[in-house]
């Protein structure tokens, strides 16, 4: 039996990393899984009963009644809490600040932690978050840094929004965008920051399809 093969994307905010993973893992026949709705849903779920994603203490408290589960439908990842699908609500706006705040709570990283890294010990998988590559999946074979301009990755997530029939303000998901990458890359527990051995891909300028080429080029180089 193959031993399981990791690849890791880490990056900013709105640089892309869930489409481009999720991409280059159908291209690979490698399992997709998406880090970054796991923060959420528990943002979510702190959102929902009242506590502020941002209290450690309140957050902690309700961490042994969360039940986080994914399951994949046609391919495409869901995230249940507590045996709901939760996929579109966790994609909510507000929801990008919630899982930067529970993210920087050192018990929720904990829980997280085990349930990601299972992934990859049955599975060949792409996973993208924020300290894949560094604390998550030191070992990955392969590891990428993917980032892109403030101002781009703004207005890409406003087209996402639109696509969706929703309406945002520019400056308003610049400020966030700035202010996200700010808290992710100074908490002091796992901090954004690109492991010494990843490949850093700025695709302020690349279409997905180069951004995706690029990565699944270095990694058929690399394996």
């Amino acid at each position: 039996m193959n031993r399981p093969i990791a690849i890791a994307i880490d990056g900013p905010a709105a640089a892309g990393k869930s489409t481009v993973a999720r991409r280059l893992a159908a291209e690979l026949g490698f399992l997709y899984v998406d880090t970054g709705a796991l923060y959420r849903a528990i943002g979510y779920c702190a959102r929902s009963r009242g506590v502020d994603p941002g209290d450690s203490a309140g957050v902690e408290k309700l961490l042994p009644d969360i039940h986080i589960a994914i399951k994949y439908v046609g391919g495409v990842q869901r995230i249940l809490l507590g045996g709901k699908d939760v996929s579109e609500e966790i994609r909510l706006p507000e929801m990008s600040m919630a899982a930067s705040k529970v993210s920087a709570i050192p018990a929720v990283r904990a829980y997280l932690l085990e349930l990601q890294r299972d992934f990859a010990r049955t599975e060949s998988v792409v996973m993208d978050g924020r300290d894949i590559g560094t604390v998550v999946l030191p070992g990955a074979a392969v590891k990428f840094f993917l980032t892109a301009s403030p101002e781009e990755r703004a207005r890409r997530r406003m087209l996402e929004f639109a696509q969706k029939g929703r309406k945002v303000d520019y400056n308003a998901l610049l400020a966030e965008i700035r202010e996200r990458d700010y808290n992710d890359s100074h908490r002091a527990i796992a901090p954004l920051v690109q492991a010494p051995d990843a490949v850093r891909i700025d695709n302020t300028a690349m279409t997905l399809e180069e951004t995706v080429a690029a990565m699944k080029h270095r990694v058929e180089g690399k394996l």
